[in-house]
């Protein structure tokens, strides 16, 4: 599995997301512009010692990763998104998991152009936040993962 993370604004999110992925065995990818570095104490305490395990990849833009990943599916997740939920796909081990910054969310032109790729978790519509982003990136990995059987997780 892939988490691909389009210029995440804070180190504590990225960092708890990165201790994740190297607890699953999945690849985090960070596209575009960072709120932060990649030596922030906040970033590496949240990863702790699991930072030297993580299969890292940094990306210019989306449109670099789309051409490194160009067999795989991409799935896009906002709040934004109409119709499908996250539970309504069947997940493959090499997808490519979409996440958007934390203020913001996916930029509106991404969201267009992959409209049948765009997936929501529910939440009570009234309350104008939504989940953190590493609670919503964990809820969603762990779905594709166990659709899978957990691989090489005991």
């Amino acid at each position: 599995m892939h988490i691909v993370l389009v210029e995440p604004e804070i180190p504590q999110n990225t960092g708890n997301i990165a201790r994740s992925c190297v607890m699953t065995g999945t690849v985090l990818h960070l596209v575009g512009r960072l709120g932060f570095s990649l030596e922030d104490r906040y970033l590496r305490r949240a990863g702790l010692d699991y930072w030297p395990r993580l299969k890292l990849y940094c990306h210019a833009d989306f449109l670099e990763i789309r051409q490194a990943y160009r067999q795989s599916n991409f799935y896009f997740f906002s709040t934004r998104a109409k119709g499908k939920i996250y539970t309504d796909i069947r997940y493959g081990p090499e997808d490519l998991l979409v996440f958007g910054k934390e203020t913001a969310g996916l930029p509106s032109e991404l969201l267009a152009g992959w409209p049948d790729q765009c997936l929501r978790i529910p939440m009570i519509k009234d309350i104008p936040r939504s989940l953190n982003l590493s609670n919503s990136v964990a809820l969603v990995l762990y779905e594709a993962l166990r659709q899978q059987g957990f691989p090489g997780m005991g």
